[in-house]
Order: C-alpha cells, then sequence, then structure tokens
C-alpha cells in the first residue's frame, strides 16, 4: 500500500467520512495519522580515511543498496586525510563519523588530543594495513634499507604515526628517515616521479600504486610484518552523539558494516558503485584492493569485531615503543557500549 501526504483539510475529511462508515468510531484516523506521518531522517557527515581509493568503497555501496536510507539515514560523505585531520574536524563538530586507522587514533588520543572527543565503535580491518612502498630499483628490500631515505605521505597520517613504533619493532632509526607531505592522492605520483624513496600507503593499494609506476616492480614493506597486534581502520564517533543518541550511531554502525560486507563479497559490483559516485577513479582497481583487503576484514567469518584482549595488547605495543604512556585502558579508546566488543 502506498501512504500519500495529505494536506490536514483533506486529511480530515477522509477521517469524517471513515468515522460516518465506522458508526461513530474514530479510532482509525489517528492510526492513520500516525502511519501517514513521515519518519525523520538523520542527517549525518562521514570522512573517508583517506582519500577516495577502492578500500572506501563501501560507504558508497552501502547508500548504493539502500542500508543507510533502510535506517533512516541521510550521509554526506567527504574525502578524509588521515587521522589528525579527521579528528581535528570530529572534535570541532564539522562531521559526526570518520574511518581512521585506530592505532594513529590511539597514539593521538595517547599524546593528549581528541582523548574526550571520540572513541571507535567498529573495526574496519582486523589488522593493520599500513605499509611503506619502494621501487625495486630503489634497492631497499628490508626496513634496515629505510635509514638515510625519504619517505612521503600526508601530514599526520598513520602510516607516519606509526612509523616510529614499526621502526623499534623492525630494528632501525627512525630519526635518521625525512618525511615529505603529499596530499593522499598524489603519494603514487610523488613514487613515480622519484621524489622520494618511499610513501606511505595501504597494503592493498598496491595495484593502484603499480599502475601510478607504469608497471614497474613495486616492494611492500607491511607494518604488520612487526605490529601484528594492532587493528587496521576504525568506524570512529564523537563522544557528543555517543551520549545524545546512541541509537543513531548503531543504525549508522550496521549499515556502514552491511556495505563493508557486501563491498567484500562482490568487489567488481562495489568497485562500479565507487565509480558511480567518483567517476575519476579506476573500477578495475578498486575492486581489486577490496580482493585484497577481504582476509583482513573477516573474524570468524564476521565484520566488524573488537577483541578486548587484542586492543590491550595492541595498547601494550604503542606503549612499548614509546608512542602513548602507561595507564590507558580499553574503554579510553572504545565505546565498548556501542562497539562488537567481545
Amino acid at each position: 500500500m502506498v501512504l500519500l501526504r495529505l494536506n490536514p483539510r483533506t486529511q480530515a475529511a477522509i477521517c469524517l467520512v471513515a468515522m460516518l462508515a465506522a458508526a461513530g468510531s474514530s479510532a482509525g484516523c489517528s492510526d492513520y495519522a500516525e502511519s501517514a506521518a513521515p519518519k525523520q531522517v538523520d542527517k549525518v557527515t562521514y570522512l573517508t580515511a583517506f582519500g577516495f581509493f577502492g578500500r572506501e568503497a563501501y560507504v558508497y555501496v552501502a547508500e548504493e543498496k539502500g542500508f543507510f536510507a533502510a535506517r533512516s539515514i541521510e550521509v554526506q560523505v567527504q574525502a578524509g586525510s588521515g587521522a589528525s585531520n579527521n579528528l581535528r574536524i570530529l572534535a570541532a563538530g564539522g562531521a559526526q563519523f570518520s574511518a581512521n586507522d585506530l592505532s594513529g587514533v590511539m597514539i593521538l588520543q595517547g599524546g593528549g588530543k581528541y582523548r574526550d572527543e571520540v572513541r571507535a565503535v567498529a573495526a574496519i580491518q582486523q589488522q593493520t594495513l599500513n605499509s611503506i612502498m619502494v621501487l625495486g630499483s630503489s634497492g631497499i628490500r628490508a626496513p634496515k634499507d629505510l635509514e638515510g631515505k625519504t619517505l612521503a605521505g600526508p601530514a599526520g597520517a598513520t602510516p607516519q604515526l606509526l612509523f616510529p613504533a614499526y621502526a623499534a619493532r623492525a630494528g632501525f632509526d627512525p630519526d635518521t628517515v625525512a618525511w615529505q607531505t603529499v596530499d593522499p592522492a598524489q603519494t603514487p605520483a610523488a613514487l613515480a616521479a622519484g621524489r622520494v624513496h618511499g610513501i606511505g600507503q595501504f597494503t592493498v593499494a598496491k595495484g593502484t600504486v603499480e599502475k601510478a609506476v607504469q608497471g614497474r616492480e613495486v616492494i611492500v614493506l607491511p607494518y604488520s610484518d612487526w605490529l601484528g597486534d594492532l587493528y587496521g581502520n576504525a568506524l570512529i564517533a564523537t563522544t557528543e552523539l555517543i551520549a545524545k543518541n546512541p541509537d543513531l550511531v548503531k543504525r549508522f554502525r550496521d549499515a556502514l558494516l552491511d556495505g563493508l560486507r557486501y563491498s567484500i563479497d562482490h568487489p567488481g559490483e562495489a568497485g562500479q558503485i565507487l565509480v558511480k559516485y567518483q567517476p575519476t577513479l579506476d573500477a578495475k582497481a578498486a575492486a581489486a584492493e577490496l580482493d585484497l583487503m577481504r582476509s583482513t576484514v573477516l573474524s570468524d567469518g564476521h565484520v566488524g569485531a573488537l577483541d578486548s584482549v587484542r586492543v590491550t595488547r595492541a595498547i601494550a605495543a604503542l606503549q612499548a615503543t614509546g608512542q602513548i604512556p602507561a595507564g590507558h585502558t580499553v574503554a579510553d579508546f572504545v565505546a565498548s557500549d556501542i562497539a562488537h566488543v567481545s
């Protein structure tokens, strides 16, 4: 049945007819008015973790497939540019949700920034995807080979934030490495042009980087080889919204995770959907990223799970390398009453 939105005069006339037909009963009028009333739609702003790449397609899939609409949510998607900038925007009220590397968020919060303003409410990837990518012609084959080199990435992005912990575990001096600030979309081009020796990137972006460097060999140095307890991206929400409207946070979380599940199950279609919203991107490259990402998303067949024991180990790992001070607990970083915490 299709319900039409009627003006009050027309609605009253219909109700009068109904009352007469029902021998004076008016029960149906209030019922009709309630069912015909438009359902409130919550409007929110979401920041991607890092520009628009294939690994970010799931938010558009959730939009295209109606997962947000089914939960009465209207989403404005904006390109993020790393943990530092995204959290700054969240704290200032410019957005309500973002996807960001959980370790980067923890480092910032452990250092005193945004520790009261945001919390993680779901995991996107179950392991960190951060890496350094270099050209095969560079001669760099191991983390220690990065000493004395120049790397590129957005200011405050997690590859740079997490780099000291990576260096500490891998056994080289991070202070010998210089970082250049480059816009997220331009990092592959910086490597291709030879302006830097390597770039901070997610492991799943190897195909995108290979395309940018025109098929030359790309070598990936994953942080997860040395920091195995760390999560990848997490869904981050403002503590203000969590306190004021936890139901909206849960509805958004569930819709986004539905989009994530659909994307890794249908990477080809998800790539096409991403290109519909971001026409300058390559659908095949996007699908390849999602296909590579699949194994990092699932935890016992589920998506979104955060394990409190693993979060505790991640905190300990970052404390051991001096990235965050002692004394922090899971509750300092994760909204356990909202998140899928086991």
